[in-house]
């Protein structure tokens, strides 16, 4: 926790100290999340928000790097006995850092990177489940944006989950890469000042 905290200070820094060169932001939007790989069956997605902020940083060009701080609800609904549904809800602090290209005239750009997922809370049928989770989950990013204007945009983006959600069951690494895992896709309104 420790080490997440002095990056997450280094890469705003960073930012402060290229200020003539970076904009902030804030943004929000549709999460559209599920868990997927292992023994999971009969899973349906589940729909949550992302809010928070963001720094866009002026590299070279048109290429930018783009940290973020998201409040993300994912998780996904189950098919349970007798017809009954049941859900998992994951609260998350995730921390997303993009590489950005703008293809277009910084209009239109896509953008890639790595994400540490901080767990705030689990639950299922509103019963607290965090002590059966992993407290940080790693995914890879894969989007694209649109800039309507200089300060407002859309973006797509999808989350491929590379670590498990739980570490129970997991004996050798055939287990680990076989291991349930968040995906999420959403879909995002920023505003960058």
């Amino acid at each position: 926790m420790k080490k997440i905290i002095l990056s997450a200070i280094a890469i705003m820094a960073f930012a402060f100290t290229n200020a003539q060169s970076t904009r902030f932001g804030v943004k929000g939007g549709l999460n559209i999340s599920s868990i997927v790989g292992g023994d999971v069956d009969n899973t349906k997605s589940l729909v949550g928000f992302h809010v928070g902020g963001l720094a866009e940083i002026h590299v070279v060009e048109k290429f930018f790097i783009q940290p973020e701080l998201l409040f993300s609800a994912q998780g996904a609904k189950f098919d349970g006995p007798f017809g009954n549904d049941g859900d998992l809800k994951l609260n998350y602090l995730n921390i997303p850092v993009l590489a950005k290209y703008y293809i277009v005239d910084n209009k239109f750009s896509v953008e890639a990177g790595p994400q540490l997922g901080i767990l705030l809370s689990a639950k299922s049928d509103g019963e607290d489940f965090k002590d059966y989770t992993r407290s940080t989950d790693l995914g890879f990013n894969l989007g694209a944006g649109y800039n309507f204007t200089d300060n407002f945009s859309v973006g797509l983006r999808y989350t491929i989950g590379l670590s498990p959600i739980s570490d129970n069951d997991i004996d050798n690494s055939e287990d680990y890469y076989d291991s349930a895992k968040n995906g999420n896709f959403q879909i995002s309104l920023a505003y960058k000042f």
